[in-house]
């Protein structure tokens, strides 16, 4: 709605009271935020995923570029 090109009274009301309600409402959004130390673990642990992942692909078919394996384990994840 705050896209619109004119505004008439009734969608400056409008956008009003959905901003005062998402004042209200905002704290059911905290329990989903990420810490920036879950992120680097999460991060980490899909780093190793992929790795993992790839070294059981170079170890199943000799033949494979290690390039091959990671672009397979990228599909995989």
């Amino acid at each position: 709605m705050a896209q619109y090109r004119s505004h008439t009274p009734d969608t400056l009301s409008y956008m009003d009271s959905y901003l005062q309600i998402l004042h209200r409402t905002k704290d059911i959004f905290l329990k989903f935020l990420t810490s920036k130390a879950t992120r680097t673990q999460a991060n980490r642990q899909d780093r190793e995923l992929r790795e993992l992942i790839a070294d059981q692909c170079a170890k199943e078919v000799h033949n494979r570029t290690v390039a091959n394996c990671h672009r397979l384990a990228d599909q995989k994840s």
